[in-house]
């Protein structure tokens, strides 16, 4: 048996519960985990925590900050079991590096508006950059810091706004509207070429000028398709109910008369 102390504060009662998990008489499910394997799962716990953010309930907001919380401690626990470092390290890292990213808070720096401080803290995570590319003496880039996992929506949207705060960007969400267009035809175009390839590239090249479109009209395309995908979902259970009122099953039924069904549902909800 391990002990839980009671009387320490909430976050060194998790600490102390990951130890005992990953303890030689711990979990056999937690001690087989790795920094990999747990990968999968920092991913899902931050995407629970967005949906329930997006649902405005404040017990599955707590619980799923928790979760996210969790994978923190746990991948700090495989480090500290390895000597590389703790979970006070992970800590003392991000306190060093929100009070040197806010000059305006903590320093002299001057920062009226919240464009004044995302250029400030470009500038800041610039000098970082440099520093860190100088000791390991790889180039340095001003796309460095976007993760590559984050869904490609996401991701476009960030390094669109990287390039952007160098200048790198068209001055209007109307001046990148004919981008969508050309975009467009050339995706017009490698359909009537039959290209299997140049279709592929240029529907990629189609959604990264979508994005940026939305960007610059203070949008965001993984939310804008996520409400979509949300719409399609909501409207597609409603057919599938009013289908199963009529006492039909919706495998039995043709394209159009599916149609007709959504249709229907379509003109109601408008």
């Amino acid at each position: 048996m391990h002990p839980i102390p009671t009387d320490s504060d909430p976050f060194r009662r998790l600490v102390a519960i990951m130890a005992a998990l990953r303890a030689p008489d711990g979990c056999p499910w937690d001690r087989e985990q790795t920094h990999a394997t747990l990968k999968q799962y920092m991913i899902e716990e931050a995407h629970e925590a967005v949906e329930a953010i997006d649902s405005g309930d404040d017990q599955d907001i707590c619980e799923e900050l928790g979760d996210v919380a969790l994978q923190v401690v746990f991948n700090a626990q495989l480090a500290a079991e390895q000597g590389r470092f703790t979970i006070d390290d992970v800590m003392q890292a991000i306190c060093v590096k929100l009070i040197r990213r806010h000059p305006h808070v903590f320093g002299e720096e001057q920062a009226a508006t919240a464009a004044d401080v995302l250029k400030n803290w470009e500038v800041i995570k610039k000098a970082e950059k440099a520093e860190k590319a100088a000791e390991s003496g790889e180039p340095k880039s001003v796309l460095e810091g976007v993760p590559r996992s984050l869904p490609a929506l996401h991701r476009s949207h960030r390094v669109q706004e990287k390039a952007a705060r160098v200048g790198f960007d068209w001055p209007s969400a109307s001046e990148a509207f004919p981008k969508v267009e050309e975009e467009l035809r050339e995706l017009q175009q490698a359909v009537q070429n039959e290209s299997p390839t140049e279709v592929a590239e240029e529907m990629g090249d189609l959604l990264f000028a979508l994005v940026n479109y939305a960007r610059l009209s203070g949008m965001r395309a993984e939310e804008l398709l996520h409400q979509a995908v949300n719409k399609f979902e909501s409207r597609f259970r409603a057919m599938e109910g009013r289908i199963q009122e009529s006492g039909q099953a919706i495998e039995q039924l043709t394209l159009e008369q599916m149609d007709a069904v959504w249709n229907e549902i379509k003109r109601k909800q408008l």
